[in-house]
């Protein structure tokens, strides 16, 4: 057998065994109009449970159809997908009709998290949502709780169960962290439902300072931390030393009272250095000249920087014109997750957009260039880019698959031999035969279309078109 036959015949071996079995073969024949009483006969488990699909007494052709070919029979789903199946009923479950954040099994996958006929558990569930790895359903993706360090904390509300505090298929207005973490109700009110704020203990923790109104999630992790007392991963350092009469003076009539009446005042007695950018800057930032608490939490974050309640909200508040971008189905990681301050100066800087780089190229060629080099930070489980002015988590590029370009001489993208700056004009080298650089063919922030293409357009011919008329050369 020549080696081009073997190819061929193990390409069609890897197919057939890569298609999915959208029909088993029965072990007895069955007419075409057999009735569930038939299927109950053998299968009469799946009529029987604690919590009982409410599709099983519609009877089992209601998500099954019989098919026969002379001697053999099939049983298949009435729709291609289980998914599909499970939305002809469900479907206020469609994520595709949904506003917010859905949970990823729900997009795609019911039957990842429930028995589509009975089960012990609640809804079908395949297992409780409460106990050790193994026995909670939601620890088969999620870690939470589970490797806590040795100095570290855990949440004693997980041992109650994941769904205390979350409902899986709760959704709503993006950017709410009710809605994005499923959460029963928002913060804190979901905490009080357990911590009593008039607890003397907990008033002590706290240092008589008002913490009822507090949003808990932005000093305290909700599932465990590497720190006592669930605390949060980066700390103001007054905060982490327990030295809170640094900026707060007692309270008074249940109200917070700071050591200076201006509280960016008290930030720049520290943040000198700050104050001094922002006032130097060429390009101003409006909203750094206003109070720092506008962006920052004075004690703890999930970021460096302590912005709240995120490194992406916590700009859209004030760029609501951005907030039409993050709608859009596909997003740039470092806009819509990671945070605006990645490739922006918050506190003013010399470039136009407050961008951290004079040139467009340079600021994404700095994670997708193939000269990027990020720096470690290994006491702190961080990389650095722009000189260390950015901290990003340690596996910040495989997570995000961030693409890296096969570059050379400013040429190799999106075909080898391309140009992604600008082409200098070969009769006169002190001229510029056409301006380019990443921005021409893609938007920054998101787009309609994969690829983050400019004005939302296909990645296709027609695209290329725009540039090159004549497609018979480039």
């Amino acid at each position: 057998m020549t080696r081009a036959v073997k190819s061929i015949l193990g390409a069609i071996v890897f197919v057939a065994s890569t298609l999915p079995l959208f029909a088993a073969t029965h072990p007895v024949p069955l007419e075409p109009n057999t009735d569930s009483a038939k299927c109950i006969e053998c299968h009469e488990d799946k009529s029987k449970g604690k919590f009982v699909h409410s599709a099983i007494p519609m009877g089992c052709t209601t998500c099954h159809e019989i098919r026969t070919n002379k001697d053999i029979t099939r049983v298949k789903l009435t729709t291609t997908t289980s998914q599909a199946l499970c939305l002809t009923c469900h479907s206020d479950k469609d994520a595709a009709t949904l506003k917010g954040t859905v949970h990823p099994p729900a997009v795609r996958d019911c039957v990842k998290c429930h028995d589509p006929h009975q089960s012990d558990n609640k809804f079908q569930l395949l297992k409780a949502t409460s106990g050790e790895k193994g026995q909670n359903l939601c620890l088969e993706c999620h870690t939470q709780g589970t490797n806590v360090p040795d100095k570290g904390s855990r949440h004693a509300a997980l041992d109650m169960g994941c769904d205390t505090c979350h409902v899986t298929h709760k959704v709503g207005e993006k950017g709410k962290q009710e809605f994005d973490y499923h959460l029963t109700k928002p913060a804190p009110a979901l905490c009080l439902d357990c911590h009593d704020a008039k607890d003397a203990a907990l008033i002590k923790a706290h240092q008589g300072q008002p913490f009822g109104t507090a949003t808990c999630t932005q000093c305290h992790n909700p599932h465990q931390s590497a720190e006592p007392h669930l605390m949060q991963k980066f700390t103001h350092p007054p905060f982490d030393g327990g030295g809170c009469d640094t900026c707060h003076a007692a309270p008074k009539d249940g109200k917070v009272v700071l050591t200076n009446t201006d509280s960016r005042a008290l930030c720049l007695t520290c943040h000198s250095d700050q104050g001094e950018k922002m006032d130097k800057a060429k390009v101003q930032h409006p909203g750094a000249m206003g109070e720092c608490i506008a962006c920052h939490n004075p004690h703890a974050g999930k970021t460096p920087g302590f912005l709240q309640p995120d490194p992406v909200q916590a700009c859209l508040a004030c760029h609501s014109d951005q907030s039409d971008q993050m709608k859009k189905a596909h997003l740039h990681q470092p806009a819509a997750v990671q945070g605006c301050a990645t490739c922006h100066e918050p506190h003013g800087g010399d470039n136009e957009h407050l961008l951290r780089t004079a040139k467009v190229n340079s600021l994404c060629l700095e994670c997708h260039g193939p000269d990027s080099q990020p720096q470690k930070l290994e006491s702190e489980h961080l990389i650095t880019i722009f000189n260390g002015s950015v901290k990003l988590p340690e596996n910040y590029f495989s997570k995000n698959k961030v693409v890296i370009l096969p570059l050379k001489y400013g040429r190799g993208h999106p075909v080898q031999g391309h140009p992604v700056q600008d082409v200098t004009d070969p009769t006169d080298v002190t001229k510029t035969y056409a301006k380019i650089d990443c921005l021409t063919c893609h938007q920054p922030h998101s787009s309609a279309q994969p690829n983050l293409l400019v004005k939302d357009q296909a990645n296709n011919m027609a695209f290329c078109a725009t540039c090159h008329k004549n497609m018979a050369t480039r």
